[in-house]
Order: C-alpha cells, then structure tokens, then sequence
C-alpha cells in the first residue's frame, strides 16, 4: 500500500524498443489511466484511488515514428537525473529488450555481464545504481555501477528455449 506519497509516473522514455503492435500504447497523451480487470484486484489499491496513483503529466503517447530505443534509453536516463524523478529510488517498468539494451549501452564496454547478452525474464527484477557525470564541455554521462547490480528475482536469460 502507497504510505509515501508516491505515485507511478508514465514516461515515454520506457516504451518498448519494438513498433509491434503490442507494444503500442492506447492512452491518448495525458490521458487519465483507469484499472483494467487485473488491476482491480491488487491488495491495498482501491479501484477509486487507482487513476489517482498515476501520473500522466509527461506521458506523449505512442512513441514517434522516427524515434528510436537509443533515443528512449538516453532520454530514460536524463528522466531519472530530471525534475521528472525526483526520489533516490526509481523503479522502472518495462520490457526484457529494453534492459538489455539499458545494460549494453550503460555498463562499461570493458565489463562483461550476462545482462549484455540475455534478456531479463519476464516479471525479472534487477537493482542498479546509475551514475551521472557532467564533463568539462557540459555533456552529461550516465553509468552503471556494475558493483551494484543485484538479482532480485528471476535473473537473465532463464526463458529462452533449450
């Protein structure tokens, strides 16, 4: 149950790498987000209070056409350092192509972890901590810590076949 004032923000930064058609959104930008059938039944989330706990202000709907997953990753992580996130604690939502490709771009090239080749199972959770540096010239950097990256549950790669 939500004891902190929180709220689920909706970026469009997180959409799915992928144009599939399953992987449109149907929420108009700015739209209100009302509960599905599988949402009605979360504990502690009242079906009343549902749309409440969500945050569209940022949302812009589906994503461009000549938009790209590195332009959505590089955004997502200029999201987290913004004004649009402003806790120590973000939990991103989203799909296994996506964090794979998070990881790729976002660990060093000199580190190698199985989160740069296998996907995150479905349902998969990982902690990270991600770094920004500002160079001399202004340009922002983003890093992760490849120290901090913990398996919560699930792990990489467990849902490809054999």
């Amino acid at each position: 149950q939500n004891k902190h004032d929180d709220n689920i923000k909706l970026l469009p930064s997180l959409q799915e790498i992928s144009f599939n058609p399953d992987a449109q959104t149907i929420l108009p930008p700015g739209g209100m987000a009302h509960p599905t059938w599988c949402d009605t039944t979360i504990p502690g989330v009242p079906v009343e209070k549902f749309s409440g706990l969500i945050d569209t202000q940022h949302h812009t709907g589906n994503k461009a056409l000549d938009s790209t997953g590195l332009i959505r990753l590089n955004q997502f992580v200029s999201d987290v350092f913004s004004s649009k996130c402003d806790k120590d604690v973000i939990v991103a939502v989203g799909h296994s192509l996506f964090f794979r490709s998070f990881f790729q771009l976002f660990l060093p090239r000199s580190v190698e972890h199985i989160s740069k080749k296998k996907k995150l199972v479905n349902g998969g959770t990982v902690m990270v901590t991600l770094g920004e540096v500002t160079l001399e010239d202004g340009k922002k950097v983003y890093m992760i810590d490849p120290k901090s990256i913990v398996v919560v549950y699930g792990g990489f790669g467990k849902h490809t076949k054999k």
